[in-house]
């Protein structure tokens, strides 16, 4: 049984014929993806316009396909039209010519300069490619390229579709494609030749008519007359006469007075190199006839100064070097480093081994004993020389990155103070006068959080950006910034305030370092403040400490402000505490006096007790607030004021009160910490106003807390009656704890809310020990700001609207990124890369207008003109030429090209003469006044029957480019389908 099994089971192995081929169901994917396109039957569109395919808007939809394991991707090109209404289309005649056929005709679009390469070869508005989806698949073999173009054509018959179809084969670099485009009755095929070297009979007109003609094979004799349109592009390349005028800096210039384009504080801008590397000329016939010219391998009519239509484009060169991009791009760099300055430069210069032993007794003198501050004539000079005597100390006999000329013109750029001898006195040098700050340009610094361009800090950064492009780099910007640093130190303890640095607390809209500075400057100014006030009280002991008028009479209104509003009054002796308790301890009262005060029966007893208090620390009295029990004026006090804060002590100080939780101990914590202004100025008041209560405070500190209500008393009178808030009334609240706990104690010898010695020694420490990463991090938004303002500055002299738009979206970008904390390298990598293209537009601009000459015209239309057409030859991807050879502009584009061939060709300049000026000089010349054709491109158009003389009269067209690399015919040939 088993043995006769096994013919059995031969019988039954049928093939079923009747299910789809791999074929079929491409077939039937292509015919699906061009339904869901609604690409079926006759859609005919307006007339194209002159210039619509450059002007107008084209796109695409690409969807998917196989064949096999074989992935195409298919792509509808088409031009965004208006579509025809529909009455127009119920007109359309079955038997209509397709719309992608008469295209072929049209002569509005020749040779158009930025489009798909199928539409400059056929003059298509819409057409479909399937081409193989990976970059490196490719239909190589003869048999698959007609498997594909059947499938098409199938594809095409079953569907109606009337729009042109291409297959992409061969590698892709070679554009290869053939396609087919099918009407009612009619078909056309395009067909390609693509070779490397091109036959020297298809190097003219004559020979290309040729091929044509044979092509067609149309039996009518004589031929329809062939229009033919023609393109001659010629390149020019040598800019003889119009060397690149921009220069690098001059260096060595800067030592010696003529400062330059290397000014400290003015970035430098331009190109080091010719952004424009080329000009190409398209001399265009666009409506010839066979018979008119002649153009074979002996002679040619066709000469480019004859040429009805001239157009330009320029050819940019690829990432120009940019002086300004540059700069920034290598500031950026230093972002990446992680050497400390230490490790840069040697041992660190701020150890204390250089200094003097001094004996130990002189240390406790100062503990004991306060010494004048001595003032020296401030000298850049002498603290160069020390420093660089430390830094030598520890590096040997290696040479400094910074030499003394370089260094002290920076130091006098960043500190003017220090060469002038008027503002010894410690007062700043900066005139707000001229400030524009209400301007644009200056509140630049607002969104990208930098510092105003004024500023200390904002020169700083322009100084270091110039000293690591030009003087020794990293380890002259180490040195640099270790200079400013000693300088910071020098100033503290000098009682020297910082130029460049507007008064007040640390402004949180500027970049952290900006407001370290200006944290420094406010210790400064309470330490000279201070200093001073001690000074001016040996004069005035005498003064009655309650009359604050007097002592504020003695030291004149602009000490009042200082002496009363921020350290007290001065009538109290100074030498009641010593200068070293002030800068090294908090102010403690002393118990004598205020026992002597009765203040420690001010916070058991009532009202009454303190009113036998002396009045102290009044600052003015108010205008008509009197005290609630006595009816005494109540008066301002001398308070204290907050303490200046930076946005990482800020920070800190959110950290630490988010930290104490949510629990009612924590909560009570929070209230203490963030309530020490609001006791020092309770103290005060109470010292000012003895025998004041709660109210009186409130009153005058939170006037909205005092609810005040008229009332009729018992004798029938309205009296006004006030009582505290509801909030006020909380038992055990924050402000009846302060008031409770507050002793009557004036501003002077309060604690201070404002540390300055240890504020600016921490600020010190933190400038020590920045990195140069960490601070060109904290400069780079300054750089970006600068480079802004330059761009801006530059492109106010070249007019381009085009540039004024990239700024304002390169503005735009900057205030996103540069506001958050640690912006990503990639994003401020792109912020530069914007202000480098824009530096290369403008240096573009400059390059045209110095080659074409628009400062040398005299008449001022022409000027106009010229100026117009560079500033489109910026814009636009080819510029036609008003006149074309004989315009103005076309005369000096004639020029550049026959400079460029006597110089190539060594002529004398007599011969140049010779040949612009007389026609038939220029052509019996050996040197021609331009070079050979770069490319030659060819369309040649008829309308004849085929195949048949009684077939259809239908469009043929075939294109030709030539170019010294390759060799290009591209043809739509149509045909009859229904008689032939």
């Amino acid at each position: 049984m088993a043995a006769d099994s096994e013919p059995e089971s031969e019988v039954f192995e049928i093939t079923d014929f009747t299910t789809a081929s791999e074929w079929e169901r491409f077939i039937s994917k292509v015919e699906e993806v061009l339904n869901d396109w609604k690409l079926i039957g006759n859609s005919l569109g307006r007339p194209l316009e002159k210039g619509i395919f450059t002007s107008g808007t084209w796109e695409e939809k690409s969807d998917e396909i196989s064949f096999a394991d074989f992935k195409f991707s298919v792509t509808h090109h088409y031009l965004v039209q208006e579509s025809v209404d529909k009455e127009g289309k119920d007109e359309i005649l079955e038997d209509a010519i397709p719309q992608s056929m008469q295209d072929l005709l049209c002569m509005n679009n020749d040779f158009p300069p930025r489009a798909h390469c199928l539409v400059r070869w056929y003059g298509l508005r819409e057409f479909v490619v399937i081409a193989p989806a990976a970059h490196s698949d490719a239909v190589l073999s003869e048999s698959k390229c007609n498997l594909l173009l059947s499938s098409v054509s199938i594809a095409l018959g079953n569907t109606g579709c009337q729009v042109p179809l291409f297959v992409q084969i061969h590698h892709k670099w070679r554009r290869m494609y053939v396609g087919e485009c099918q009407g009612p009755g009619i078909r056309t095929d395009f067909e390609m030749v693509h070779l490397r070297k091109v036959p020297n009979q298809y190097t003219h007109l004559s020979g290309l008519l040729d091929i044509f003609k044979s092509k067609i094979g149309c039996p009518l004799t004589p031929l329809p007359p062939v229009s033919i349109a023609i393109r001659f592009t010629y390149v020019l390349q040598d800019w003889q006469q119009y060397f690149w005028p921009q220069q690098p800096p001059d260096i060595d210039a800067l030592v010696g007075g003529e400062v330059g384009g290397l000014e400290f504080g003015k970035l430098p801008f331009g190109a080091c190199e010719d952004p424009i590397s080329e000009l190409h000329l398209a001399t265009t016939w666009p409506h010839l006839t066979e018979g008119i010219i002649v153009d074979n391998d002996v002679y040619s009519d066709l000469d480019p100064i004859q040429a009805p239509h001239w157009s330009v484009r320029v050819r940019k060169a690829d990432n120009p070097q940019c002086l300004l991009g540059d700069f920034v791009t290598e500031f950026f760099k230093i972002c990446r480093r992680k050497e400390s300055t230490d490790e840069i430069l040697g041992r660190s210069t701020f150890e204390e081994e250089g200094r003097e032993i001094a004996d130990i007794t002189h240390a406790l003198s100062k503990l004991t004993e306060p010494t004048p501050v001595p003032i020296h004539k401030l000298s850049v000079s002498n603290m160069v020389h020390t420093a660089k005597k430390k830094i030598r100390k520890h590096r040997g006999l290696e040479e400094s990155p910074l030499n003394n000329d370089v260094l002290n013109t920076i130091l006098l750029f960043l500190f003017p103070d220090a060469a002038s001898e008027k503002t010894l006195d410690g007062t700043t040098s900066i005139d707000n006068s001229n400030l524009p700050s209400e301007s644009e340009d200056y509140n630049l610094y607002n969104q990208f959080k930098s510092a105003p361009s004024d500023s200390l800090t904002y020169k700083l950064a322009l100084c270091l950006c110039m000293i690591n492009f030009y003087h020794g780099g990293l380890k002259g910007v180490a040195h640099l910034w270790q200079e400013f640093v000693l300088e910071m130190r020098f100033r503290w303890e000098n009682n020297f305030l910082i130029p460049g640095l507007t008064g007040g607390p640390p402004d949180l809209r500027c970049c952290l370092l900006h407001q370290k500075l200006q944290m420094l400057n406010c210790c400064i100014e309470r330490k000279k403040a201070r200093d001073e006030g001690k000074k001016t009280s040996d004069n005035i002991t005498n003064t009655y400490p309650g009359d604050v008028g007097k002592a504020a009479d003695l030291l004149g209104p602009d000490h009042r402000k200082d002496t009363d509003k921020e350290k007290g009054e001065v009538g109290k002796s100074w030498d009641s505490w010593s200068d070293s308790d002030e800068e090294f301890f908090e102010c403690l009262s002393d118990t004598e006096e205020l026992k002597g005060n009765g203040q420690e029966s001010g916070k058991k007893g009532g009202p009454k007790e303190m009113v036998n208090l002396k009045p102290e620390g009044r600052l003015h009295q108010h205008g008509r607030l009197t005290l609630l029990h006595n009816g005494e004026p109540l008066y301002i006090p001398v308070t204290q004021e907050p303490a200046p804060m930076t946005e990482d002590l800020l920070e800190e100080q959110s950290e630490v009160l988010a930290k104490l939780g949510t629990s009612a101990e924590g909560a009570h914590l929070r209230a203490r910490m963030q309530s020490a202004c609001l006791l020092s100025d309770m103290e005060s008041f109470k010292a000012a106003n003895p025998g004041c209560i709660l109210e009186d405070f409130v009153r005058w500190y939170s006037p909205r807390d005092y609810i005040e209500e008229e009332v009729i008393d018992e004798k029938g009178d309205v009296i006004l009656k006030g009582e505290l808030s509801a909030r006020m009334k909380i038992p055990s609240n924050m402000w009846v704890e302060a008031w409770e706990t507050a002793k009557p104690i004036p501003a002077r010898r309060q604690r201070r809310l404002f540390d300055d010695t240890r504020e600016a020694e921490k600020v010190l420490h933190y400038l020590a020990f920045q990195k140069p990463a960490d601070l060109a991090r904290h400069l780079l938004p300054c750089v970006i700001h600068a480079a802004v303002l330059k761009v801006k500055e530059e492109e106010s002299l070249e007019n381009i609207s085009s540039v004024k738009k990239i700024i304002k979206q390169i503005i735009s970008h900057s205030s996103k990124v540069l506001h958050f904390p640690n912006p990503e390298d990639k994003k401020l990598e792109e912020i530069i890369h914007q202000i480098t293209n824009v530096e290369a537009i403008i240096a573009r601009a400059r390059s045209l207008k110095a080659k074409f000459g628009t400062e040398k015209c005299e008449q001022e239309e022409e000027k106009e003109d010229l100026e117009r057409f560079v500033s489109c030859l910026l814009e636009q991807p080819e510029v036609l030429v008003t006149g074309a050879g004989r315009g103005h502009a076309g005369r000096i584009i004639h020029k550049l090209f026959v400079t460029a061939q006597r110089a190539a060709a060594m002529a004398p300049p007599e011969e140049e003469l010779k040949r612009v000026g007389c026609p038939e000089e220029r052509r019996h010349n050996p040197v021609s006044d331009f070079p050979a054709p770069a490319g030659r491109e060819l369309i040649l158009r008829t309308t004849v029957p085929r195949p048949a003389p009684y077939s259809k009269a239908l469009p043929q067209r075939m294109y030709s480019v030539l170019t010294k690399e390759d060799f290009r015919l591209a043809g739509a040939f149509s045909s009859d389908t229904s008689f032939f």
